[in-house]
């Protein structure tokens, strides 16, 4: 494993107790402009966020009614009822953006696939960058004030639904993560910096609990006059 991932996921909890762990659970809130410009504003409804760890699988509810949830795996997004009648279905949900741009308007099943992969990913990084298939490779430190955070380059496989093929992680000097870059592919693939903070403890694992995702600019600099996605995650478990 690289050196500095090895430390990385020490600091987030370890590999040991990770393996120890099949699920997440936590109540979620989220905004931000993204979801208005795609047709779709996001009110303030706190939902429970819902993974396994060691796939990506996901669910979230209440969604679109409070007796609905979602069901997300990369190949397949569902809207079901609570008692597992679909009320909707898309297969090979990824094919569905294509030619999107930023401007291009969501359908509730790509704002489900889109929030199912998301969240999987933030509720499993740093650890989903030791699965099988992740190419992991030291890049250039990101200056941030008076720290100078290193970075990590992740090849995603084509296995795993996400941003982007290539994503990149900042950690500072306590080697928690401070900020990931990538590029949102289902969206016309602009480029974002997503800050983290306010790391909470669960059940051994160390998370932000609060995550503000911003465009860049070609220098890397978030454009800080507008969120893009606002996420913030509390009663957080792992199990």
């Amino acid at each position: 494993m690289n050196d500095l991932l090895t430390e990385v996921i020490e600091a987030h909890g370890g590999i040991g107790r990770w393996q120890e762990l099949t699920r997440a659970q936590a109540t979620l809130v989220s905004g931000g402009d993204l979801f208005a410009v795609k047709g779709l504003p996001q009110d303030a409804t706190p939902r429970t966020m819902t993974v396994r760890l060691h796939e990506e699988h996901a669910s979230v509810q209440p969604f679109g009614a409070p007796d609905q949830k979602t069901d997300f795996t990369p190949g397949r997004v569902r809207i079901e009822k609570l008692d597992g009648h679909v009320v909707a279905e898309r297969k090979d949900p990824r094919t569905s953006f294509s030619g999107h741009t930023l401007e291009t308007p969501w359908d509730p099943l790509d704002r489900a696939y889109f929030n199912g992969y998301a969240l999987w990913t933030y509720l499993t990084t740093p650890f989903l960058l030791a699965m099988p298939g992740f190419t992991v490779t030291d890049i250039e430190p990101w200056g941030e004030g008076d720290e100078v955070w290193p970075g990590l380059r992740a090849a995603f496989p084509l296995r795993i639904a996400s941003h982007s093929a290539h994503q990149d992680f900042y950690f500072g000097p306590d080697r928690l993560l401070r900020r990931h870059d990538y590029h949102v592919d289902v969206a016309g693939g602009f480029a974002t910096a997503q800050y983290v903070h306010d790391y909470t403890e669960a059940d051994g694992i160390l998370l932000p609990t609060r995550r503000r995702a911003y465009r860049r600019d070609t220098d890397g600099r978030p454009l800080m006059d507008q969120v893009m996605v606002s996420i913030d995650l509390s009663h957080v478990r792992f199990s």
